[in-house]
């Protein structure tokens, strides 16, 4: 029973030992098996084995505990990212508490921006900007390098129109624009090229000028005594050059915000009155834009309060926007016909003939945009983030500068084409004010025939009338600062009427008799 149970005892050993063996092969892997092996060699190996299983142990200890290090930092680095994140979230909404921060004290006589500046810099940065030239195909200049005089002390001017179409002084004959008119700058150039234009250093102008080029907010108050409207009534009669002693800058903050709120507000009375006077065509009376207009409104009324068309009205060239029968350049005209108003008589025919403006905010109203609520200052001043803030852009400029965050927040598509799409209808609504042109000046050379040949004022009564309604149509086109793209149906049709008054001006010239005949329509 002894050597049995020997026997079973040793079996049992040289079973688990095998086992053991096999286990071994298994996790240290040896390209052989050890069983094929001397039992005193086993052992041998064995130790080998049990060595670097030892080892391999060691090694995967170090591995996690690497691992563990690894996860820790890692841990770490997200717990203070995410320190890090919550406390500029916080830092955030602090600074969206406190959009501005008082460093100075504004009142209702701050007109400098440098001032405001102080409250609010990134916006005056931007609305210092406006001094850049850069030119877009219909609009706009370079900067053009100028010698500069004791009569006009500007280095640097734009492009003249005049040079780049000579039609246009013969448009103007007779008019101060026949003798300077240069392409549109930036609004930090706009009291400086107004002083310095030959058009008013070479001709009798009135205060009245100021109130489109100039902060005249201050100067109307202190004129009126407190009274805006009075002050505005003081200054528009004076000689220009006194008239210009009042102001000190181009457009500035006070123009448009109120210095304790930060509202926007209206403060050209041309405009108060204008709007009133449209109101009331309406139906609308007793109409208050600083108290009646919504907020998106305001956000075009403060540009229009000088991109518009306007007159000086009587002896005391009251600045007046001529809405009373609506906002299309028909309405104007038949205001005009109707007040028996004209800007001057042309030098060449005769014809009482009117000057048209910058009639931005008038095409504007006849546009797919302003139908569709958009303002102005959503594509010439679209909000920009400065951290928590959102601002508008106060570097006021062609939104085809600026295409990602003047169009591209409504208008899913690449720049280019966007672009493309812009300058397509600027081209062709150039190209339809070339022939109007050419058709105005045809009329106009037909009419200096029929002159030279001796007719009547009163044989030439017909013509001089389509000349002057042919001359307005064109003329708001081209003052109109858009090339067509702020309506561009409403501008191919009102230069589709241009044309079509000026032949309408030709035909009535040949039912003269005699030599005028054969002189109206040149080559007929």
């Amino acid at each position: 029973m002894k050597i049995e149970w020997r026997v079973i005892m040793e079996n049992r050993k040289a079973k688990i030992e095998k086992r053991k063996v096999r286990t071994l092969d298994d996790r240290v892997h040896f390209p052989f098996s050890i069983l094929s092996f001397p039992a005193h060699k086993r052992r041998g190996l064995l130790a080998t084995g049990a060595s670097r299983l030892t080892e391999r142990k060691s090694q995967r200890g170090m591995s996690r505990l690497g691992l563990i290090v690894v996860t820790a930092v890692v841990a770490a680095l997200a717990a203070a990212g995410g320190a890090a994140l919550l406390v500029n979230i916080l830092e955030r909404k602090q600074e969206a508490l406190n959009p501005f921060y008082r460093v100075v004290e504004l009142d209702d006589n701050t007109e400098d921006p440098a001032i405001w500046g102080k409250n609010f810099p990134m916006q005056y940065d931007a609305y210092r900007r406006t001094v850049d030239q850069v030119r877009t195909r219909f609009g706009g200049s370079e900067a053009l390098p100028k010698t500069p005089s004791d009569a006009d002390p500007r280095s640097v001017v734009s492009q003249s129109r005049l040079e780049e179409d000579p039609r246009l002084k013969a448009m103007w004959a007779g008019y101060a624009f026949a003798t300077d008119f240069r392409e549109e700058r930036g609004h930090a150039y706009m009291l400086a090229d107004q002083t310095f234009t030959r058009r008013v250093t070479e001709f009798q102008q009135p205060g009245a000028c100021l109130h489109c080029h100039a902060s005249v907010y201050v100067a109307y108050k202190k004129a009126g005594d407190g009274d805006i409207i009075k002050g505005f009534e003081k200054l528009n009669p004076l000689p220009y050059a006194e008239a210009r002693q009042h102001v000190n800058q181009p457009i500035a903050c006070i123009d448009c915000h109120d210095s304790q709120t930060m509202e926007l507000r209206v403060t050209r009375p041309g405009f108060i009155e204008g709007i009133r006077a449209l109101k009331a065509s309406q139906g609308v009376a007793g109409y208050d834009v600083n108290r009646d207009a919504t907020r998106q409104e305001m956000r075009s009324f403060v540009c229009g309060q000088c991109h518009v068309e306007y007159y000086f009205k009587g002896p005391e060239k009251r600045l007046t926007y001529p809405w009373f029968k609506g906002l299309k350049v028909e309405d104007m005209l038949a205001y005009y016909d109707e007040v028996g108003f004209r800007d001057w008589v042309h030098a060449e025919t005769g014809a009482p003939v009117l000057k048209a403006q910058h009639p931005e905010f008038e095409m504007w109203n006849q546009g797919i945009h302003a139908r569709s609520g958009v303002a102005c200052a959503d594509c010439h001043m679209p909000y920009r983030r400065e951290g928590a803030l959102k601002i508008s852009d106060h570097h006021v400029r062609s939104p085809l500068l600026n295409i990602n965050r003047a169009c591209q927040t409504c208008h899913r598509w690449p720049e280019d084409e966007l672009k493309a799409r812009v300058e397509t209808i600027q081209q062709r609504t150039f190209g339809l004010r070339n022939t109007a042109m050419d058709a105005l000046v045809d009329l106009i050379n037909d009419i200096k025939a029929a002159r030279a040949a001796g007719h009547s004022d009163a044989q030439l009564a017909a013509a001089r009338d389509f000349q002057r309604k042919a001359q307005f149509l064109v003329d708001f086109v081209e003052a109109e600062n858009s090339m067509g793209f702020h309506a561009p149906q409403e501008a191919m049709r009102i230069l589709g009427e241009s044309i079509n008054y000026s032949r309408k001006g030709q035909t009535s010239l040949r039912q003269l008799p005699g030599k005028a005949q054969r002189s109206a329509g040149g080559s007929d």
